[in-house]
């Protein structure tokens, strides 16, 4: 049996699909199996050079992509509505960690006048590309690099004074054995009550299963390298909880999120998984 649970669908699941039992079994299934196969490791040299060149393989895809690889994300706000405008006499400060070239920056900045965003990445080629970007305003943003498992955000943000984190798709670059040093990053410039708003893969995604058919992309348990040396981790709910609990939040939301999107290069609709959670400073 699965141990991912079917989700009730909600007003705020327009752009999600809701897989019955049936078929989210079928899937899970052909993911186990698939995965379980995957008995080749890649060699520790290449382990070690990956993770030590992250940063520079994520400025290599920016240089190769620029700004036209990812969409802008609009439905932040849908799916978290701490960003949406809720009190026009406060301003909110948010902290989006893994910026990018600002997909998820200047959407969210156009949609609440009442935000102010902090933009990391540890990729200086993105970074610079935001800082260039038509709509940047640094009395609303200030974008600066960051590897949050080795430089610390206070040296950017005043300690404990953010409300919000935004983190999307972005743990899943980091080696799982570091992601505890990027929380309690995180932690550090968090109000006591301040909330991370994360999404990334879930366990058994349709990517994570491509992955473990090409049988020479795994690094580690649900961690793998990308043809270009990028890496991807896939999370559990329980894993994802487990990490975020430990480091002293509290978790007040954790589901999966279904989509299905279409690959119109092999004509055919893929089934992804993401996880969804929100996650608490406590007092």
């Amino acid at each position: 049996m699965s141990d991912i649970p079917v989700e009730k669908p909600s007003r705020r699941d327009g752009a999600r699909k809701v897989m019955d039992s049936e078929d989210l079994e079928k899937h899970i299934t052909r993911a186990q199996e698939v995965i379980a196969s995957d008995k080749k490791e890649v060699p520790p040299f290449w382990i070690n050079k990956y993770k030590k060149e992250a940063a520079r393989n994520w400025d290599l895809f920016y240089k190769r992509n620029t700004t036209k690889f990812f969409k802008d994300r609009h439905w932040t706000d849908r799916e978290f509505e701490e960003l949406a405008q809720q009190d026009a006499t406060s301003q909110k400060k948010c902290l989006e960690v893994g910026c990018g070239v600002g997909n998820f920056v200047f959407p969210a900045l156009a949609d609440n006048p009442h935000l102010f965003i902090y933009a990391c990445d540890f990729s200086k080629r993105a970074v610079e590309m935001v800082q260039s970007n038509e709509n940047y305003d640094e009395a609303r943003c200030k974008a600066f690099v960051c590897d949050l498992t080795v430089d610390r955000l206070t040296d950017h943000i005043p300690e404990n004074s953010l409300d919000l984190v935004s983190a999307l798709f972005v743990f899943s670059a980091i080696p799982p054995e570091k992601m505890d040093i990027a929380i309690n990053n995180i932690k550090a410039v968090l109000k006591p009550g301040g909330q991370v708003l994360f999404r990334d893969y879930g366990i058994y995604d349709e990517a994570q299963i491509k992955f473990s058919k090409a049988s020479d992309k795994r690094l580690d348990e649900n961690f793998y390298v990308r043809q270009d040396g990028t890496m991807s981790y896939f999370f559990s709910k329980e894993d994802l909880e487990t990490r975020f609990e430990k480091e002293g939040f509290k978790t007040n939301r954790n589901e999966y999120v279904y989509r299905e999107t279409t690959n119109r290069r092999l004509e055919m609709n893929v089934d992804r998984i993401f996880v969804q959670a929100k996650f608490e400073k406590t007092l």
